[in-house]
């Protein structure tokens, strides 16, 4: 299900929803959520030209959208701390687009909302030569994530059915063959770590890209990411078109989904991205675990350090831990004392 018809402009307002502080992406009874809206439904066929890159739901600004976000990035740090406290699950998030799509910067949104010890970031280049002499996933792997991590992918094994497809890098036959074992890696994260996939398609106009191109060459901040082969490649917009058609059509999944996410508006991609991770962690129904040790046991032995740092205090002229550091704010020097 892929829906980018316009809406009515309305005010962001809390969902009846019975978990606290809870907001959704909706800003009317029968407005469509986005993990609902923008999912891939396993055996659509995706056509791309369909969707409206420029769509921004009910949100007219990037002040619109600030409250959600900001709201959607805290749930994101708590279920993250959760996840990773827990064990038992790990997420998988792919990022994919044409050039200049906004992979870079969703990822360095999302960075801001994670705790980066408990989250990598990995972007799948062009192979080297060892990675070339070992099938397509193997470099892949070793960047899955471990229970109780997230892991960020900026660009992916899917290079593999769209570059090495419109570059002609590999027959029609091996690249053709790539989506079922695709899909047969993904399930095996899944079933056999608990890893959760979530990939988003972040698509965006040829005018739009053209913009972005422009905005590269004319702030010099952004130059360094400006390559030889971005026009070469913008050339072949339409074989990219098929190939990201085939690719959607072919290994979204009930399992490993993906999402189609308008992303003229950087706002509002941000926004779609950071609602449907935030929804998805918090349908995994993660506790925090009890504690591994007796506290009963260690509450005694803080006891016992606390009375132990109260005498020694105490026989240094402070009366407790806290006025002793308030006396080393104050300057009151150790050999005063004596």
């Amino acid at each position: 299900m892929i829906e980018c018809e316009r809406e009515p402009l309305t005010f962001v307002r809390r969902c009846e929803d019975t978990r606290e502080n809870y907001y959704r992406l909706n800003t009317s009874d029968h407005e469509i959520p986005p993990h609902v809206r923008f999912v891939v439904t396993p055996g659509t066929v995706v056509t791309l030209r369909s969707v409206d890159p420029e769509y921004h739901g009910a949100y007219p600004s990037r002040e619109s959208v600030a409250p959600e976000v900001r709201l959607y990035a805290h749930k994101i740090d708590e279920l993250q701390y959760i996840m990773h406290a827990e064990k038992k699950h790990s997420l998988l998030i792919v990022f994919q687009s044409i050039d200049a799509g906004g992979k870079d910067g969703v990822v360095r949104h999302l960075m801001t909302t994670m705790n980066p010890a408990g989250c990598r970031v990995t972007a799948f280049r062009q192979p080297t030569a060892l990675e070339s002499g070992h099938d397509f996933l193997w470099r892949v792997h070793a960047h899955a994530p471990i229970k109780g991590s997230i892991a960020i992918f900026n660009r992916s094994h899917y290079e593999d059915v769209l570059t090495a497809r419109v570059n002609n890098l590999v027959t029609p036959d091996r690249w053709s063959n790539r989506y079922g074992l695709i899909n047969d890696f993904e399930r095996l994260l899944i079933l056999d770590n608990n890893t959760t996939i979530l990939k988003f398609f972040l698509h965006i106009s040829q005018e739009e890209q053209l913009l972005r191109f422009k905005q590269r060459l004319d702030d010099p901040s952004r130059r360094w990411k400006i390559s030889e082969c971005d026009y070469r490649e913008r050339a072949h917009w339409n074989s990219y078109t098929d190939a990201f058609e085939d690719m959607l059509t072919k290994t979204s999944t009930r399992e490993a989904p993906w999402f189609v996410v308008p992303a003229n508006k950087r706002w509002y991609r941000d926004l779609v991205v950071t609602q449907i991770i935030a929804h998805t962690l918090e349908n995994l129904d993660m506790k925090v675990p009890e504690p591994a040790v007796d506290i009963t046991r260690i509450r005694h032995q803080y006891y016992l350090a606390e009375r132990s740092a109260k005498r020694n205090n105490e026989s240094l002229g402070f009366s407790t831990p806290f006025t002793a550091a308030a006396d080393r704010r104050s300057g009151k020097s150790f050999e005063s004392l004596f």
